[in-house]
């Protein structure tokens, strides 16, 4: 914890003085009674002492006032707040081998279907992009709070390119978000990058190197590998085996600080979206506190003038 105005702690000072004042008069106050020659006329006059609940009022009365004052000074905590810039990136593989049918009933209509709900469950105020890729990547819709865009994006993925280039897309992605917020590099917005491929990069830049560019540029990389080692796809009339290929996912999401994941079944594959969502949101952000030291101030208050009106009925 640190403090706004430290300076001001300097009144604690005050506090410290009348606690040494109050344990003073409570000395003299003992040797007074000492000096009562007559036990039996002391008990007689004051028969009942309050005993260790005439200090109770005193003490909430000191704890106040360093509460206030500590308040007065102006702290700050790291508070986890909710992440007003945030911008994600959803990056799809838009590739012919995302048409296997060993999840039903295809990849790609899978995939989709997991993007929307990935999407849907997300902050409103969070922007959101779309990168697809095969052999290229293209920003398919800008990071925006536009959901209708985005999904409009989404439902237009056919499945239909040719290669797969993994580190291209995650260099698109980053493209991406730098140029959001040109003037905000001293302080850049937090960002996520949630790839969904089947893995098998055939062309472009290698993933393992654009996933160091985004572990340095601060983005981390949350990958699904989904599909089966059994996934196969028609190309004029041939089937050609095109088996999810995790290994390689797994090394971009080590590499740039983000989570693997390798879904084999629609539900899985939602799940995992799922826990990325609620992964995805929040930093831990510097704030002032003052509010919490002058409510228990207050609380103090209240609790050394209940206790002195109960046991001596009167306030402090």
């Amino acid at each position: 914890m640190s403090f706004l105005a430290p300076g001001r702690l300097w009144l604690l000072l005050a506090a410290a003085a009348l606690a040494g004042a109050y344990l003073l008069a409570q000395r003299r106050r003992s040797r007074y009674a000492v000096r009562f020659t007559s036990l039996d006329l002391l008990d007689k006059i004051a028969p009942s002492r309050p005993g260790w609940r005439r200090h109770v009022p005193a003490v909430l009365f000191l704890a106040m006032l360093v509460l206030l004052t500590t308040g007065f000074a102006r702290p700050t905590a790291e508070v986890r707040v909710p992440k007003e810039r945030a911008t994600i990136l959803v990056v799809m593989d838009n590739s012919m081998s995302m048409r296997a049918t060993d999840i039903a009933p295809d990849r790609s209509q899978v995939a989709k279907q997991a993007a929307r709900t990935f999407v849907d469950q997300l902050p409103q105020r969070f922007n959101v992009g779309l990168v697809t890729f095969s052999g290229t990547a293209a920003l398919t819709v800008p990071p925006s709070t536009d959901r209708e865009l985005l999904r409009g994006g989404i439902d237009q993925l056919d499945a239909q390119g040719r290669g797969t280039a993994i580190g291209e897309a995650i260099d698109t992605a980053l493209r991406a978000l730098a140029s959001t917020d040109p003037e905000a590099a001293d302080d850049p917005p937090p960002s996520h990058i949630v790839l969904l491929s089947d893995g098998a990069n055939t062309t472009g830049r290698m993933p393992q190197e654009a996933a160091a560019d985004a572990a340095e540029a601060g983005v981390p990389v949350s990958t699904i590998a989904y599909g089966t080692a059994d996934g196969v796809v028609d190309v004029n009339g041939e089937q050609v085996p095109v088996p999810a290929d995790g290994p390689t996912l797994r090394q971009v999401a080590e590499r740039s600080g983000g989570s693997f994941h390798e879904a084999a079944s629609g539900d899985e594959l939602r799940q995992v979206y799922d826990d990325i969502g609620s992964s995805v949101g929040y930093r831990s952000e510097r704030q002032e506190v003052t509010a919490w030291f002058v409510g228990f101030g207050l609380l103090a208050a209240a609790g050394a003038a209940a206790a002195s009106l109960a046991w001596f009925s009167r306030l402090p």
